[in-house]
């Protein structure tokens, strides 16, 4: 078949590919990251690439303009290479693939070397079992002699077990056949890597010499939107840095629901399957190379997320996730081979996938109860993870309920027309003057906008509300102002003018954005609603909501609140308590208690179906106003006099 060259500017990559291929598909075999959230269906416009040089074949479409077309413009999805090309990638098509170090959202995470503790049980106990996924431990065995002729394996059993006061643990045929000449090379000192496999001790590595301060681990949270991962010091429980990249599937689709429906098509498990595991292959290389780990030391590693996300990064068909009765394959993973999901650690290392609750109710539901210790909670506390597929728990020490909200990608910067994810550029936090209405804007990383995030559309529509620029129904208001302006496809405001953005365009937010977030608003809202009605409760009976995400310290609760997307409780009541997936996986790593107990939190948490309840519907159509058709349950809102 007929090759071509494809050279992507401005990163100045070039790669070859077959005759016929996609200019994104081009792009992701040559690590070029171009926005794309709809799986290649030509629907979101994200993709917008400029051919200037070269010919191709565009599908039609209604996404672009006459001049666009006119200067080069296509969708780099649905537009196939059928020569030598080069191709420019506008700043609003490109997509940051790293998330700054500086980034507030991220606070904490990213300490030089940060001293932690693994999370325990109520009942825990010192016990002279290891407690880490995988530890290492310096032997010196009794040489053996014509009194002491127990074979080289038994003699390495017996000496973990007076040590450690730990069962026989099993090994592989690999670490027995080299065993006769490694002993007595090594005069009888070794090193011995044990690992925890479900209720068995597995004897992991056998290594000469005392080399048992070098045993690392990482822990991930693999989001949706986002892949967060820890370097971690398991030997001086020692976090040595954090990354966070995002989830290079997003090229097949924004949200859990259309990767499934790609994983159906031909090699499309496979090819999600690879995009997360270069994400996670990627953030073990530079943490690794950047603390000058050798990775042969790493020996272990901890991974949460949703049930598909888990899915996914094990290659495991995620088909029935999506049809009823809505059953995936496992909740409960096995301790596994890092290598058999592609993990590129030691290649005897081991990996654990945290338990999940059901379909839609993830390992990250899990860790996180387990990281903010709402199952340890006497009063009734609430957990809400405000992401693509928003996961709601709901309880205390006697009992945890959850729910699943589908508030769709909205928040995370999808589906709006200057959506964008929390990186470089994007509009974070919004004030609106409410005599003149001079749109006020900060950053992350103090650049020129490039677009909205997540925190900043929170603080665009309650501006907006208050200041009665927007009515409740989410309607733009018909009073002259210099911010409110039509075109063909409607009224929108101008957050930012086209001269003092990074993309030469005006950054706005349309009537149509407000639909998709007052609907993301209201799954959230009335979701939270039927669980607390469900179990006889009222929002004031609620201690403490706990708020994970990707929010930060940026997330305004006033004004979440005055949208309608949080219940109207004291500001005191609220708690961030950031990317609590990520800091449950990292308990896990360092504790079999931690690991032994989310295993009982997942088995605990009764999943509540909002599908099938009566009552979900009239609940989410109430909340589709800003806050709510009923303030009586918004007390503290008031509209501008």
């Amino acid at each position: 078949m007929e090759t071509f060259k494809v050279t992507f500017y401005p990163d100045n990559k070039s790669i070859r590919v077959n005759n016929d291929t996609s200019i994104l598909s081009a792009a992701i075999s040559a690590g070029v990251h171009i926005n794309s959230v709809c799986a290649g269906e030509g629907v979101c416009g994200r993709c917008k690439v400029i051919v200037k040089k070269g010919k191709v074949l565009a599908q039609p479409t209604g996404m672009l303009s006459v001049e666009e077309k006119n200067k080069g413009v296509c969708l780099a999805c649905i537009t196939t290479i059928h020569s030598d090309l080069e191709i420019e990638i506008p700043p609003q098509s490109r997509l940051e693939e790293k998330i700054s170090q500086q980034d507030e959202r991220f606070k904490g995470l990213y300490s030089e070397s940060e001293e932690i503790e693994p999370v325990k049980g109520p009942q825990a106990k010192e016990t002279k079992a290891y407690s880490p996924l995988t530890a290492k431990l310096y032997l010196e065995l009794p040489k053996p002699d014509l009194k002491d002729r127990l074979s080289d394996l038994e003699r390495i059993y017996r000496q973990i077990s007076r040590t450690k006061g730990i069962p026989c643990p099993q090994t592989g045929l690999a670490n027995i056949r080299q065993l006769g000449e490694l002993l007595r090379d090594a005069d009888w000192k070794i090193t011995v890597t044990l690992g925890k496999r479900e209720a068995q001790t597995e004897l992991i590595l056998i290594e000469p010499q005392d080399t048992s301060s070098k045993n690392f681990g990482f822990c991930f949270d693999i989001g949706t939107t986002t892949i967060s991962g820890q370097l971690v010091d398991l030997k001086n429980k020692k976090v040595l840095g954090t990354r966070a990249i995002y989830n290079r599937q997003a090229a097949f689709g924004s949200d859990v629901i259309s990767r499934i429906i790609y994983a159906q098509e031909e090699s499309g498990l496979e090819k999600l399957h690879l995009a997360v595991a270069e994400c996670v292959n990627q953030i073990i290389h530079e943490l690794a190379q950047e603390h000058k780990v050798d990775l042969n030391n790493v020996t272990g590693i901890v991974c949460t997320g949703n049930t598909t996300m888990m899915h996914l990064l094990l290659s495991i068909d995620p088909t029935y996730i999506r049809r009823e009765p809505y059953v995936p394959v496992a909740n409960f993973l096995p301790v596994m081979r890092a290598a058999e999901a592609g993990i590129k650690i030691n290649p005897r290392g081991l990996l654990y996938c945290a338990s999940g609750v059901s379909s839609y109710i993830g390992a990250d539901a899990t860790a996180g109860v387990l990281s903010c210790g709402l199952d340890k909670e006497k009063d009734l506390c609430l957990l809400i993870d405000i992401g693509t597929n928003g996961e709601i728990v709901l309880g205390n020490r006697d009992f945890l309920i959850a729910a699943s909200a589908s508030a769709g990608p909205a928040f995370e910067g999808s589906g709006v027309t200057c959506g964008m994810r929390a990186s470089r550029g994007a509009i974070q936090k919004i004030k609106i003057s409410r005599r003149v209405f001079q749109v006020a804007y900060s950053t992350i990383g103090q650049e020129k906008p490039r677009g909205i995030c997540g925190s900043g559309y929170i603080d665009a529509l309650a501006q907006m509300l208050s200041s009665g620029l927007m009515d409740k129904s989410g309607k733009l208001s018909e009073k002259e102002s210099a911010n409110i302006r039509q075109n063909a496809y409607g009224r929108y405001f101008v957050v930012a003018g086209k001269k003092e953005s990074a993309i030469k365009e005006d950054i706005i937010i349309t009537e149509a954005d407000i639909e998709n977030l007052k609907r993301a608003k209201a799954a959230i809202y009335s979701a939270v609603s039927i669980l607390v009605r469900h179990i006889g409760m009222k929002f004031d009976d609620i201690k403490k909501v706990f708020i994970s995400g990707g929010f930060g310290t940026y997330l305004d609760f006033g004004n979440a609140v005055n949208i309608g997307l949080l219940p109207d409780l004291d500001s005191s009541r609220f708690v961030f308590v950031g990317n609590s997936s990520l800091a449950g996986a990292r308990a896990m790593l360092l504790s079999d208690e931690a690991i032994k107990k989310a295993e009982e939190i997942a088995a605990k948490i009764t999943y509540f179906e909002l599908s099938v309840e009566p009552d979900y519907m009239d609940e989410y159509m109430a909340a589709l106003f800003f806050p709510h058709t009923d303030l009586t349950k918004f007390p503290s809102f008031k509209l501008k006099p």
